[in-house]
């Protein structure tokens, strides 16, 4: 179960002006890690990994293969129709990666059937959730502008990169300016996705800090609240680790009040025990994150100022612009299934992870 820690005294030796002198001001988002991180080396699969990763790999390639379009379909086993199922597209192709299925493998501890079922089951939530097409350029239903009310507060930013190159989500409850609905779940899922974006050649996860800190700034809302209601919690939980599995490197949580103990004690045993390693309370933030990389609030040297009409178009045009390179180097390198993240995400000319056809 959770334990709650006390915060350490912090240390103030330093004067305010050495620390004032080190501040970077910044508004926007930071697309481009720091040579001071370096990106943990990959573990090697063993002879028996690989081969169940064939099988896989296999699977999604044959050309006759149809995915159900809704995710009740696979966990009701509804018999696939022309009308209810479709062939995968180039793009959920370019989706399905070298990392994407070790992810999932992982994530089933390398039952084969059980991944299959699992990757099928989330190609049909995304089609049905509005993500299948990797932007809105490419058609996806949600879009910067269908979730920017959302953002308006600030309470979700994406900024920086922790000490393994992860890229930072910071969700900031205490910010919460709308009412309970199911678009703050779309806006949660979309930030996901952008975060996803901005995560670097050879890094497939991603670091969140939460802070329940409350904000006198923002504006109370009648049917709001910091702590979402469990079953919106249930639902948030169900998508992170059923569609997004190996994808959390690291949670941070700072600020915890009681309410929000309450509720972590009560989605506890939902959280499946690979998730609750990865969550760490009431720590300092500066321990996994460079200074350089962090926001003042947690004891950072960026001195970080939501403004949402320079944040939010920054944020949507960069994201834009690595997608287009991450689609522009898929069909460069083939256009087939499992090919590796890092082909997609680098610059380099030659492919480093070629796929067996």
């Amino acid at each position: 179960m959770f334990k709650r820690f006390s915060k350490k005294k912090e240390d103030t030796s330093e004067s305010d002006a050495k620390k004032k002198a080190n501040l970077i001001k910044i508004d926007k988002p930071i697309d481009i890690i720091p040579s001071s991180i370096t990106i943990p080396d990959e573990k090697k699969l063993d002879e028996e990994q690989i081969k169940k990763y064939n099988i896989i790999l296999k699977y999604f390639q044959n050309p006759d293969l149809r995915i159900p379009n809704s995710e009740k379909q696979i966990k009701e086993n509804i018999s696939n129709t022309d009308e209810n199922s479709a062939p995968l597209t180039e793009i959920e192709k370019a989706w399905i990666t070298r990392e994407c299925i070790c992810r999932y493998l992982r994530a089933t501890k390398w039952v084969v059937d059980d991944c299959k079922d699992r990757i099928a089951g989330s190609i049909a939530w995304r089609r049905e959730f509005g993500i299948s097409h990797f932007g809105e350029e490419n058609g996806d239903s949600i879009t910067p502008d269908s979730v920017a009310i959302e953002n308006e507060s600030g309470k979700n930013v994406i900024m920086g990169y922790e000490n393994d190159a992860r890229p930072i989500l910071y969700l900031k409850p205490g910010r919460q300016n709308t009412k309970t609905s199911h678009r703050q779940v779309q806006h949660l899922v979309f930030m996901l996705e952008r975060v996803i974006d901005f995560m670097p050649p050879g890094q497939d996860s991603l670091a969140l800090l939460i802070d329940f800190k409350e904000y006198p700034d923002v504006p109370k809302v009648q049917g709001n609240s910091k702590i979402p209601p469990i079953g919106v919690g249930k639902e948030v939980l169900h998508i992170l680790q059923t569609h997004y599995p190996e994808r959390l490197g690291k949670a941070l949580l700072t600020n915890i009040p009681w309410l929000a103990w309450t509720f972590l004690k009560l989605i506890h045993p939902f959280i499946d025990p690979l998730t609750r390693e990865k969550l760490v309370f009431d720590e300092p933030f500066s321990k996994y994150v460079p200074l350089d990389q962090l926001d003042t609030l947690y004891g950072g040297d960026l001195d970080f100022t939501y403004k949402h009409d320079v944040y939010w178009p920054s944020l949507n045009d960069l994201a834009k612009q690595k997608r287009v390179h991450y689609l522009e180097r898929f069909q460069k390198f083939g256009g087939v299934i499992g090919l590796s993240e890092l082909d997609l995400r680098g610059d380099h000319d030659e492919l480093m992870f070629p796929v067996d056809a």
